[in-house]
């Protein structure tokens, strides 16, 4: 009885390890991000579930897992823990939320966009299934063209943040110089064309095997361009990485960043904006006072409405001081508002705004809010309604146009990539992290990195609570703040006029993979039938 016992518990150990092996693949994918940062995992977490999806499928002989549940287990793992810093929010008293409602909605949240990467990852594996039986090197090519097209569709979308591109930020930047040709989708499809060359050497290891000087050797072809590949691809991004960086003294310019650190659940009270006002105000003014030539605040510094903001003392400290200011507050447009950035001149007048194009879903707006309004509560600070920006804004300033960017935008390449097209010179970033756990923002300050390196420009990060930063164009942070505190600092940046391959053409390596791999498998199948027909 015992035995057989034993035996069945073998047979459903047999059957629930595929996965299990894909549920700790797509972990390790997780962990290669902050706060753990083991971005080296990125080049061969993705193996298993290709050896699981591909080479279970090709044999006859053996009952494949189903081909959905790895991939959406593996999705779910990689997304959920490079994610997990969203649980964050909870507790959400400070906003009227009582205790258990939110966790009720961090959870829904978490478990939400968490699902959403299975999905994805799970459309991916379907592919791969279908085309299991397709030669090696096509498999390879599909692989990394379907990868490629399932991150740029869901990057279009609302949701964004976790691409393959971003685990290998901020450690690995010379790989990340691979986003100047094609963005970060050129990062991703290196990581994938690896392990697919990995996976594939495994799973046709046997018909590889030679024997050389009279003994047994391993050498696998696949495993040999894999080793290749990886190789070449870092050269490249080191003399991408390697270019000297220009700074004429005429392009210079000396900004200022002010960390308010002021809590959230301060936010909404008398006592929050005052300490607001006064840590602005007096980091301003410290700045000012060593020469620079622009101070930029955190996302919504100030927490009011733009017709209230020229009362305040921060612009009153920038009329008497004559210092342009970058001031986050709440732009106004009908009976809606807007999370901005205001520019203020060395008058204290306001000459240029920029709203925020890309809002938090449930955290900003409620997507459906027709059905939805009535069922979830709204986790702004403000009771009006929040609208975006437009997608095609300008942010000029006194020293020229400038890449805007506000919080969450962060994620998405192409607002970057746009401005930078139409002439912004250096980049702007102004956001608050405060209600996330620590490696939020370091995943944030990640991804700042890499539109730095993409768009080959300066960049100056202020944010509410830190992680503040400079960042020059190599993604190379040349002063970073701590965390929850209040800081000034101030650093020389450079104007830029370059524009990478990839601000000139935005993506183009995405829809090439997709032509000429749909293209080869075309023909692949036609010669195949073909054959079948002669046969």
């Amino acid at each position: 009885m015992q035995k057989k016992l034993s035996k069945k518990q073998g047979e459903r150990l047999n059957s629930s390890l595929p996965y299990l092996i894909a549920l700790a693949s797509g972990i390790l994918m997780g962990l290669t991000v902050a706060p753990v940062g083991a971005w080296f995992l990125a080049w061969i977490a993705l193996v298993p579930l290709w050896v699981l999806v591909v080479g279970y499928a090709k044999e006859k002989n053996q009952s494949p897992p189903a081909p959905l549940l790895p991939g959406l287990l593996w999705g779910i793992a990689y997304h959920g823990i490079a994610l997990s810093w969203i649980t964050g929010i909870h507790p959400m008293t400070w906003l009227g939320v009582p205790w258990f409602p939110s966790l009720l909605i961090t959870l829904f949240c978490w478990g939400f966009i968490s699902v959403l990467g299975g999905i994805f990852v799970t459309i991916w594996a379907a592919v791969m299934v279908r085309v299991a039986k397709q030669k090696p090197w096509l498999r390879v090519l599909i692989g990394i063209s379907v990868w490629c097209g399932l991150e740029s569709l869901w990057s279009a979308g609302p949701l964004w943040w976790s691409s393959l591109a971003y685990t290998q930020s901020p450690h690995n930047l010379v790989i990340v110089h691979l986003g100047q040709l094609s963005g970060p989708n050129t990062v991703t499809a290196a990581i994938v064309a690896v392990n697919g060359l990995i996976a594939e050497a495994w799973t046709n290891r046997q018909d590889t095997e030679e024997f050389l000087s009279g003994s047994l050797r391993f050498v696998n072809k696949y495993l040999a361009t894999a080793t290749g590949l990886l190789i070449t691809l870092h050269l490249i991004g080191f003399i991408l990485y390697s270019r000297p960086i220009a700074q004429p003294p005429e392009a210079a310019l000396k900004i200022g960043i002010v960390q308010g650190n002021i809590p959230n659940r301060l936010l909404r009270s008398s006592e929050g904006f005052r300490r607001a006002e006064e840590n602005y105000t007096k980091g301003y003014i410290t700045l000012a006072n060593q020469g620079v030539d622009g101070v930029l605040t955190a996302e919504g510094a100030l927490p009011v409405f733009q017709r209230n903001l020229i009362e305040t003392a921060l612009v009153a400290a920038v009329k008497e001081k004559g210092v342009v200011a970058w001031i986050g507050a709440f732009g106004e447009r009908g009976s809606s508002y807007t999370i901005s950035l205001f520019t203020f001149n060395s008058k204290g007048e306001i000459v240029s705004r920029y709203d925020k194009a890309k809002l938090v879903p449930l955290g900003e707006y409620i997507p459906f809010e027709g059905i939805l309004g009535g069922i979830v509560q709204r986790l702004s600070p403000l009771d009006a309604h929040q609208v975006p920006g437009s997608a095609n804004q300008v942010f000029d300033t006194p020293f020229g146009r400038a890449i805007a960017s506000i919080c969450y935008e962060s994620a998405f390449p192409e607002q970057f990539r746009r401005q930078a097209a139409v002439g912004g010179q250096f980049i702007l970033s102004s956001s608050n992290d405060a209600h996330y756990t620590a490696s939020m923002p370091f995943q944030h300050h990640a991804q700042d990195i890499m539109r730095a390196i993409e768009t080959d420009r300066w960049s100056a990060r202020a944010t509410n609570t830190g992680y503040s930063a400079f960042v020059d164009p190599h993604g190379r942070t040349l002063w970073i703040s701590g965390y929850n505190t209040y800081e000034t600092h101030a650093e020389t940046i450079y104007r830029r006029q370059t524009k990478t391959l990839y601000v000139r053409w935005g993506d183009w390596l995405t829809p090439l993979l997709l032509i000429s791999s749909g293209g080869f498998w075309l023909f692949m199948r036609k010669v195949a039938l073909h054959n079948k027909k002669m046969n």
